[in-house]
């Protein structure tokens, strides 16, 4: 398999909803910059990668970016997709500081791989299972906001509901408790973002130590391993690292220091795939479980994060909702969704078409 031609598409994606968290205090977020990467072979596949990023979440911005999307293409064009670790080793220079370019190439190998093979990626990355449960996100608002939109999200079959906060945690713990009142056999889950002191987090830990199954990143992660271990010694609530969680080398600290229960990551924060499943090991070695999550992302790339939810028993949590309030992705996946289980699809590769 040779490569034969690669495109480099930036677009603006819009939300159906304005998007509030902790490090988006002062404007609700409308639009999200988004990166597809198209290779062709010449043997006629054609498969996908995507670069999605949350500045304030990587530090990236779009035109570093698409400076490393651009220097991945020229540099891809001499790689083979079938000689897997190689082709993106050779990239991982290139792409430093960019994690989601990153993961836009790894992406589009890993789809390539499944197409030349003609399985779908959840199977030949591990194929232990094919659906998992995923949570979806009830994003800050007031207290009555939060229960209206939760009982929609039950209407539409969703059992696990993931409430942002971080900005106000006596706020935050109300809003769980009405949640929790309106629907009282759903599991809740409460990510903060990184938006509280210590000791903020462990009194909302405690507030709600009957009512959460997990606290997302309570402290922020620039404030290191150390502050998130003293809410895990401390949380009568599993405390769960996500931007703490940018790399192996992290996750290892993380799990040596046992500073949280769980790690949840990103393929798009930690450069795709291939990390993902350093991560993932590291992960089970520690005896911690993991949990794929999202950012706001095309569907696309929710594909590449079921693919890898699906592939080994050590993911035991999915939170891949990134794609539900997109209004205009051109991303269609072949996945499906009941009653809040995510469906693999047997296509090869990724089983996702883009039309832009």
């Amino acid at each position: 398999m040779q490569i034969a031609h690669i495109e480099i598409t930036p677009v603006e994606l819009r939300l159906h909803h304005p998007y509030r968290a902790a490090h988006h205090v002062d404007h609700a977020i409308e639009h999200i910059p988004v990166i597809f990467v198209r290779i062709e072979t010449r043997q006629g596949e054609v498969a996908w990668g995507c670069a999605a990023f949350e500045p304030q979440r990587t530090g990236e911005t779009l035109e570093q970016v698409l400076r490393a999307c651009h220097a991945c293409a020229d540099r891809a064009k001499d790689l083979s997709p079938l000689n897997l670790e190689y082709a993106l080793d050779a990239l991982v220079g290139i792409t430093a500081g960019t994690p989601s370019a990153q993961c836009a190439f790894d992406m589009a190998f890993h789809d390539l791989l499944g197409l030349a093979t003609r399985q779908p990626l959840y199977r030949l990355l591990g194929g232990f299972r094919d659906r998992i449960q995923t949570s979806v996100t009830v994003n800050v608002g007031t207290v009555n906001e939060a229960v209206a939109v939760a009982r929609e999200r039950a209407r539409q079959g969703f059992r696990i509901l993931k409430l942002k906060g971080g900005i106000d945690p006596h706020e935050d713990v109300a809003r769980v408790r009405a949640v929790r009142a309106a629907l009282p056999h759903h599991t809740l889950r409460l990510d903060a973002d990184g938006g509280y002191t210590i000791q903020e987090a462990l009194e909302v830990a405690r507030a709600l130590e009957d009512v959460l199954e997990m606290l997302e990143q309570p402290v922020p992660a620039a404030d290191g391993v150390t502050a998130l271990r003293e809410v895990t010694e401390r949380s009568p609530v599993p405390v769960w690292a996500d931007e703490s969680v940018r790399h192996p080398a992290a996750a290892l600290e993380i799990a040596g220091r046992h500073a949280a229960h769980g790690l949840s990551l990103s393929l798009a924060s930690c450069g795709g795939l291939r990390c993902a499943r350093q991560i993932e090991a590291i992960a089970r070695a520690a005896r911690l479980a993991t949990m794929v999550g999202c950012i706001n992302e095309p569907a696309l790339l929710a594909s590449a994060g079921l693919a890898f939810a699906l592939s080994s028993p050590g993911v035991t949590y999915g939170d891949l909702d990134g794609h539900f309030d997109l209004a205009d992705d051109p991303s269609q996946p072949r996945f499906t969704l009941h009653e809040g289980w995510l469906i693999a699809s047997e296509s090869p590769g990724l089983g996702c078409t883009v039309e832009l």
